[in-house]
């Protein structure tokens, strides 16, 4: 392409630097191409996705309804700004937020893509010239009432909220629901426990499925309590918390119209200081998710344990079976969705040290590291959406109890022991055990040997499904 041609390609537009080019086919402007041009960093994999534009899209959309309401901005006005801010909210103008998540720490070159993108297609579609901030300006008008400072710690609720409701608690759901019907369906199967990678006494499988079930109800908890944490948004509080060259009844106005148009109860934060130099409530979302991380980390790892094998681990259960797992063994098969899981487990970890850490940068009024900790968050949100679904879906269903494997090592625990302390004491009982192991015999077979105890009282005392239960 000649210079003719690139010119040709490109508008001129000003901000208070100066005259910057920007790509005649788009719809963003002086402040968005200089953070295209000066934050060359992680292109292509760390642009904001869907939740974070439509964020922005609903929030400028519901800042212009609540300036007209205040009589801050004209009826006109008004009109043309929701008509370009809804394009954005259905995604018809995702191409027009390139911006990557490194860039200054408010978030300020993402808000002013958002409030040029929108006052162009005003434009557009008042008739006008892009580019010329008329009849709508990117700050005067989408911007008003609002900066940076406050808008993007509300964008960071808004859509976190949206991958918590949508993506990751329907997703923790659906597994919650796949591995409770598992332990009421495996109930009467009694297995032999473990403590410290040792033999234990028994449980059933439905009684160690329980358990998984359990960490999801406790991890959903947490979910849900840090959620309420992100109902208070920052707007009203502009660039330091004092709600300079805002309405004084913009914060409540624009948090009701937001509630209304994502049907979530959100509301003006009680106190804005806190809401633009403190992100705690997303460092409290990310923790939640960590705790489930570890949860999921868990239930996988014991997956894979019990489904070892196939003919020389434990083979408790079966998974299915999903790709061939070698480029060297024939027909070997491997626990890939677990394995798929504990690697998302492990990212989720990371996450949340960056966004703890992100979280604690908060220097006197505003916290400048709100960018990553909001992709952190959410990318951790979308990761074990998508690992929990694929787990449940390709794994937890086909969970299969494998009965011969199951007796066998049953059989062969020497802490079944354990049910004769009662009658035998817990010394006579060692001894059993310990000749059982030493003389490779069955617990059984030790105790006749030994003399301690009669026949029908080994086989009355010794019952692994009784063990399962208190008494």
């Amino acid at each position: 392409m000649n210079a003719e041609s690139t010119q040709l390609a490109m508008r001129i537009e000003k901000d208070a630097l100066g005259e910057v080019a920007v790509p005649a086919d788009h719809l963003w402007g002086a402040q968005t191409q200089r953070s295209v041009d000066n934050f060359p960093i992680g292109v292509d994999r760390f642009r904001w996705g869907r939740e974070v534009i439509r964020a922005f899209g609903v929030l400028k959309k519901c800042a212009a309804q609540a300036n007209g309401e205040l009589g801050e901005l004209p009826a006109e006005k008004v009109a043309l700004i929701e008509r370009a801010a809804q394009e954005v909210i259905d995604g018809s103008l995702d191409s027009e937020f390139p911006l990557v998540v490194f860039q200054t720490g408010s978030g300020t070159q993402s808000n002013m893509n958002a409030n040029e993108v929108i006052a162009n297609r005003a434009i557009q579609l008042a008739g006008g010239v892009v580019g010329s901030k008329k009849p709508i300006h990117p700050n005067d008008d989408v911007n008003r009432g609002q900066s940076s400072n406050d808008t993007f710690p509300a964008v960071m609720h808004m859509a976190t909220v949206d991958v918590l409701d949508h993506r990751l608690l329907p997703a923790l759901e659906r597994l919650h629901a796949t591995l409770d019907a598992k332990a009421k369906a495996f109930a009467g199967i009694v297995m032999i426990g473990r403590t410290h990678l040792m033999d234990a006494t028994p449980l059933t499988l439905g009684q160690a499925i329980s358990g998984w079930v359990a960490q999801l109800d406790d991890a959903r908890r947490a979910l849900a309590f840090a959620r309420e944490g992100l109902l208070p948004l920052a707007l009203g509080g502009t660039a330091v918390g004092t709600g300079l060259n805002s309405h004084p009844r913009f914060g409540d106005t624009v948090a009701a119209a937001i509630a209304r148009e994502m049907r979530v109860p959100f509301v003006s934060a009680a106190n804005k200081f806190a809401a633009l130099s403190a992100h705690d409530a997303i460092v409290n979302v990310s923790a939640a998710m960590r705790t489930l991380a570890g949860a999921s980390m868990k239930i996988a790892n014991d997956v894979r344990w019990h489904a070892s094998g196939p003919r020389a681990g434990l083979r408790e259960i079966t998974i299915p079976d999903n790709e061939p797992g070698s480029s060297i063994m024939p027909g070997k098969v491997n626990p890939t969705q677990c394995e798929a899981l504990t690697m998302v487990a492990v990212r989720v970890y990371g996450n949340d040290a960056a966004v703890a850490f992100g979280g604690s940068q908060g220097n006197f009024q505003l916290n400048v590291y709100k960018p990553v900790m909001l992709q952190g968050v959410l990318e951790s949100g979308e990761l074990l959406a998508d690992a929990l679904d694929s787990f449940d879906v390709r794994c937890a269903q086909g969970i299969e109890p494998n009965l011969e494997g199951i007796r066998h090592n049953v059989e062969r625990s020497l802490m079944l022991v354990t049910a004769l302390n009662p009658h035998i004491g817990y010394e006579n009982a060692a001894k059993i055990a310990l000749a059982a192991h030493r003389g490779n015999l069955s617990l059984r077979e030790a105790a006749l040997k030994l003399g301690l105890i009669s026949a029908e009282d080994f086989d009355r005392w010794v019952d692994p499904a009784a063990m399962t239960r208190p008494g």
